[in-house]
């Protein structure tokens, strides 16, 4: 009979996105001016080149410089500027969506659509930010 240990048994499920970018160095500086990140670990390479885990309150998520060889590529590879190719954006709850988006356009995010009421029960705006993500902010109502 196989035992798991009782850390794995309290070990808390968790799925964090790595967002692949170009200039992983000036994302990580862009991450903390917008949205007021925390630098929980940081690898960075002789070429300049970094993996980085970031926290926005409880939430993590990772950055990574782009890779080709490695099949990781960023927005702006796939697509350009507000119309990047990505499969997934990213979606921020917050208390104050008005706040973190204004936070997020005045350190260089730009905007798709303005925060609003929406008439599902959200109150909600788009970014993308300058590395070609793409952000939804909001709450529900």
């Amino acid at each position: 009979m196989v035992r798991e240990s009782e850390s794995a048994n309290n070990r808390k499920t968790s799925i964090a996105p790595m967002l692949a970018v170009r200039r992983g160095a000036k994302a990580v500086e862009f991450y903390k001016a917008a949205f007021g990140a925390a630098e929980l670990f940081r690898i960075d390479n002789e070429n300049g080149e970094v993996v980085a885990q970031l926290s926005v309150g409880t939430a993590e998520f990772w950055i990574a410089d782009e890779s080709p060889a490695d099949q990781n590529f960023s927005p702006e590879s796939l697509g350009d500027g507000s119309m990047s190719k990505s499969s997934a954006r990213m979606v921020m709850v917050v208390e104050d969506p008005d706040a973190v988006f204004a936070r997020a356009v005045a350190a260089g995010a730009t905007v798709v659509w303005p925060v609003a009421d929406q008439p599902y029960g959200w109150r909600v705006g788009r970014i993308v930010d300058p590395f070609g993500h793409h952000w939804e902010i909001g709450k529900p109502l």
